[in-house]
């Protein structure tokens, strides 16, 4: 693992308190040190629970807690005990910024609130992840993806679509929630990186994900009096679907009206009618639309459709598992995918997704084994190794 002072990227030279759990924070806070921040994560001393929620190399190294703590460094703490919080107050004063996933309560009763942690450090970028705000009646309730998918309309909507309630399936909520913490920050530390004012941010799971759901579905219903539902029809329409092919499946989006004048010049199917030969036309008999051009594709393999839909530029692509994300030649091409040397062997992790021409991003080293850098950071602290 590359050290705290010969870290590259974007990053280099900030370091992360992270004192969060899960899959919300530790998203984002596994960008920061992929893009060369200090993230030391802080851990109880049974660990974070996700070390345990899924297959790894050993029973406290999980493959999702291993993805999203990859290049931190762990440092056990008890944070019941006065060794524990000197020894975070101590970290904390050297930090720019503190990320944390606990209820305002439990880090207020642990003595480290904003205004605790500023008392300390001015300067400091304080990220809180949430729930839900604390400027609403569900401050305290407890979150996790799947009630933050209920809660913002992600089942409701896909019932519109297959005609069954369900949750959609990857913890969407967990990791845009993640990203939007991360933008935040980012914000923040800009901020003060213009005018040297450390502040308070707080992301909320069930706020963000609500946002995140009314960029398109809000439609209609943000005006007064309201022009529609909250809905936008096209995806939830119920035969917005890959469509089936001769020998399989194939997704294909034959949308605007370039890509739609083209697909009828070439293929002529006898349902072609100026009906649908706008986008304005066909938006609002979408789900029509849909189930003539999945009666159409049938008559060809996925083969055959993605050889014309390449000729004709109309965006299209076979249905793939993640599992064939590993050999996808474009993201092998790319150089997405970085092994890196672990304890337990080499670990192919799914890489950084962005580019950089000056401060490129990577993942710095494996995730930490649970306390693995507790002597090394306190001993940079000048505290002694027992001082937790």
């Amino acid at each position: 693992m590359a050290s705290a002072n010969n870290r590259t990227g974007p990053l280099a030279g900030v370091r992360v308190v992270d004192l969060t759990a899960m899959v919300m924070g530790p998203y984002c806070t596994q960008i920061m040190a992929d893009m060369g921040a200090d993230v030391i994560k802080v851990e109880p001393p049974e660990g974070d629970n996700t070390r345990y929620i899924s297959v790894g190399p050993e029973p406290s190294m999980s493959g999702v807690f291993v993805n999203v703590n990859r290049g931190k460094r762990s440092v056990v703490l008890d944070l019941q005990s006065p060794p524990g919080k000197s020894a975070l107050r101590a970290l904390t004063e050297t930090a720019d910024v503190f990320v944390h996933s606990m209820r305002s309560k439990a880090i207020a009763r642990l003595g480290f609130s904003y205004d605790e942690v500023a008392a300390i450090n001015p300067g400091i970028v304080y990220t809180n992840c949430y729930g839900y705000g604390r400027r609403g009646p569900d401050r305290d309730l407890p979150a996790y993806d799947d009630t933050i998918q209920a809660a913002c309309g992600l089942p409701a909507v896909q019932e519109q679509l297959t005609g069954e309630a369900s949750y959609v399936g990857t913890i969407m909520a967990d990791k845009v929630a993640g990203l939007t913490a991360l933008y935040a920050t980012m914000m923040a530390l800009y901020h003060r990186e213009r005018t040297g004012q450390g502040q308070e941010v707080e992301i909320a799971m069930f706020e963000t994900m609500a946002s995140f759901m009314l960029v398109e579905h809000a439609n209609g219903a943000m005006f007064d009096p309201p022009l529609g539902p909250a809905v936008y029809p096209r995806t939830v329409a119920p035969n917005r679907r890959p469509y089936r092919t001769s020998d399989g499946y194939i997704a294909a989006l034959i949308y605007n009206d370039k890509h739609w004048s083209a697909f009828i010049n070439a293929v002529r199917p006898p349902w072609a009618d100026s009906q649908f030969a706008t986008l304005e036309r066909r938006a609002r008999q979408i789900d029509t639309v849909y189930a003539l051009v999945a009666e159409t594709l049938k008559e060809r393999t996925t083969a055959e459709w993605l050889e014309l839909f390449g000729e004709l530029e109309i965006p299209a692509a076979p249905l793939s598992a993640p599992a064939d994300l590993f050999d996808n030649p474009h993201l092998t091409a790319a150089g997405f995918f970085q092994t890196v040397e672990t304890p337990h062997g080499p670990v192919r992790f799914p890489g950084v997704p962005t580019w950089f021409s000056r401060t490129p991003g990577q993942v710095t080293g494996p995730a930490p084994q649970l306390g693995a850098d507790t002597a090394d950071v306190l001993g940079e602290l000048g505290l002694a190794a027992d001082a937790k």
